[in-house]
């Protein structure tokens, strides 16, 4: 008998533990109507890019009134709801960085808080507001050129950088941009094709500069740091006087391994460099042309 007293004892109490849990089970689930959330980690509100404001989603099981603030070092920084019904489903708010007086909040951790009737959710997921440019490293004062005629001769420029911070890599030739890394890294290489808007550019000189942009989208401020001539051939001068018969010589520019020449009915092909000539006997004003591929660059050769 005492054992069968013992044994329904253990079973009432057993029951009335399964019964306290499931009633704590229910009122945890209906104090808790929030569920989802998904929050933005990193923005900088003065990027003006798709990272400007830090997206606070989450779900609501019923149709309730709430209010949605984020934290600062523990202090409300800025409130998002000021208090509003919203139906069971999506919520979708902004975290925009900027105080109600268009002042961009202090860079750091805020903590998204949903307030629900008595019921106070600080959301897992922080937000790391960031207004700092990433510092970029790159070697200065290039002046060299590029042949971009596709023989596989000079076609590109190509730089190394380095930042501070993971970022994308951002090249720009006479003010557009022109290039850009697909990934963020603390070091890359920008290649310029010697195109710009699509177009392969004129010949003569180039001011390159070169700028990068973190997660948050803060972009450094682009500086020139290279001068990149496009040259396809080019002559070391465009006049030339000579006696009758007499011999001179014309610095021939290219990055291709051989030129053409035209000169006074005569034709040859000659390396790059310091090419000779003979003048013809007969005084006159006679036209020099050099080619390189597609490209063609002229001499007047005025023999007296």
């Amino acid at each position: 008998m005492p054992r069968l007293l013992s044994t329904a004892l253990c079973l009432v109490l057993l029951a009335a533990t399964a019964g306290m849990l499931a009633v704590t089970h229910r009122a945890k689930s209906e104090l808790v109507p929030l569920y989802e959330p998904r929050v933005d980690a990193l923005f900088s509100p003065n990027c003006n890019c798709d990272t400007g404001v830090a997206k606070i989603d989450f779900r609501l099981r019923e149709r309730v009134r709430l209010s949605v603030w984020v934290e600062h070092d523990g202090r409300k920084a800025l409130t998002i709801v000021p208090g509003r019904t919203y139906s069971a489903g999506p919520v979708a708010l902004e975290f925009t960085g900027i105080s109600a007086d268009g002042i961009t909040l202090p860079d750091g951790s805020y903590t998204p808080v949903v307030r629900i009737g008595h019921l106070t959710v600080r959301l897992p997921n922080r937000i790391v507001l960031d207004t700092k440019p990433p510092r970029l490293v790159v070697r200065h004062r290039i002046y060299t050129h590029i042949s971009p005629d596709g023989d596989g001769h000079g076609d590109d420029f190509r730089i190394h950088y380095a930042v501070d911070v993971p970022s994308r890599g951002i090249l720009y030739a006479d003010g557009h941009a022109i290039a850009s890394t697909t990934r963020l890294a603390r070091a890359g290489a920008l290649v310029w094709n010697g195109k710009i808007d699509g177009r392969v550019a004129r010949p003569g000189n180039h001011v390159l500069e070169i700028s990068a942009q973190d997660a948050a989208g803060n972009r450094a401020k682009p500086f020139p740091f290279a001068v990149v001539t496009v040259r396809y051939v080019s002559l070391g001068r465009s006049r030339v006087l000579v006696r009758p018969h007499g011999r001179f010589a014309l610095l021939v520019l290219s990055d291709a391994p051989q030129v053409q020449w035209v000169f006074n009915r005569a034709r040859g092909v000659s390396r790059p460099g310091t090419v000779r000539f003979h003048a013809p006997k007969k005084r006159g004003v006679y036209r020099l042309y050099v080619t390189s591929g597609k490209h063609a660059a002229k001499a007047l050769v005025v023999v007296g």
